[in-house]
């Protein structure tokens, strides 16, 4: 049996875009060897990330498809409304923080709802996209895939757009800068496949126009 690890994600609008790429690239001149946001890295929101088999890939994206077209009206407006960073060994993980709306988490939970059947416990490395050098994903992104449903959702869901790596002395110095709060739209609902620290790999299928 063949693992993937798949995130249902929300492309945003391309202002926002604009700003997480401004923000890739002060990062990317801080530690050149982060990623950058492009094709194998796809600016995104999560709405659920988890296993399943490969073989189901197809299958799940009908299932959610069915799903989100069913939805009804949807609010797919929210906020950017500051700065967040992770600490891995030395790097900060940083990413923009989106402030949560009821509409958002009742998309994200009919998403789970359409998963369900496909979803399977315990992925390992291997089910994730290798990275350009052809090692595995490190163990603290596998550990928030296989803990995302049961921490990260419902009243626990903290939308966010990572925007790159950093040295964390930097880091921690452009998180303290002051933040205007910006509109963030949701144009699309795709399914990607995952890669290190939660990117988005591969676009697997489309989902929905939001």
């Amino acid at each position: 049996m063949t693992l993937i690890a798949i995130n249902v994600l929300l492309e945003p609008d391309a202002a926002t875009v604009e700003r997480a790429r401004a923000i890739n690239a002060r990062l990317r001149a801080n530690f050149p060897a982060g990623f950058a946001l492009d094709e194998a890295h796809t600016p995104h929101v999560t709405l659920v990330q988890c296993f399943v088999r490969e073989e189901d890939v197809t299958r799940v994206a009908g299932e959610l498809r069915t799903t989100l077209g069913s939805l009804g009206k949807v609010d797919w407006q929210s906020r950017a409304v500051a700065l967040y960073a992770l600490t891995h060994e030395n790097l900060g993980l940083m990413g923009i923080v989106i402030a949560p709306t009821p509409d958002l988490v009742r998309v994200q939970a009919k998403a789970i709802e359409a998963l369900q059947p496909f979803l399977v416990a315990k992925g390992t490395a291997e089910a994730f996209a290798p990275n350009a050098d052809g090692s595995l994903v490190n163990q603290p992104t596998v550990d928030y895939v296989n803990g995302f449903i049961a921490t990260r959702t419902g009243d626990n869901y903290h939308p966010h757009l990572t925007v790159g790596i950093g040295k964390l002395d930097f880091v921690e110095a452009l998180k303290a800068e002051p933040f205007a709060a910006f509109p963030v739209s949701a144009v699309a609902i795709s399914l990607y496949s995952l890669g290190n620290f939660g990117v988005a790999r591969k676009k697997l299928h489309d989902l929905h126009r939001c």
